[in-house]
This record gives structure tokens, sequence and C-alpha cells, in this order.
């Protein structure tokens, strides 16, 4: 059971008359970013982490440093 093409230009014209033709970019530009964003989230939680990096102390060898 799809949409047919009337049901699409039916569902566009009621969005058309509901936001207005100025709103419609802003909002596709939104969802174009949220969909960005969720399909990094969602690449970013699949991969491996890495081995995070060992913190490297430095030891003082006991000398003292001229200024």
């Amino acid at each position: 059971m799809g949409l047919s093409f009337g049901h699409i230009l039916i569902i566009v014209v009621i969005i058309l008359l509901l936001f207005g033709a100025k709103q419609l970019p802003e909002i596709g530009r939104s969802l174009g970013q949220a969909m960005k964003e969720f399909k990094k989230g969602l690449k970013e939680g699949t991969e491996e982490p890495e081995d995070e990096p060992e913190k490297k102390v430095k030891k003082s060898s006991g000398k003292k440093r001229k200024k």
C-alpha cells in the first residue's frame, strides 16, 4: 500500500498552506542537518572505540632547570 502521485500532491499542497512558501526552504534545511547529525551519531556509535592513549607522566630527572 503505497502513496500515489495524487496523494503526494495533496500532502504537498497542505504543507504549503500550513507553513507558507517562505518557510519551506528553512524547514528543509533544518531537516537535512538533523538527518546528517543523526547519521553521524549512528556511525560514531557503531565504530569500535580505540584504545585510549596511555597518559604519559613526565618524570623529573632530579636536575633543576636554570631560568
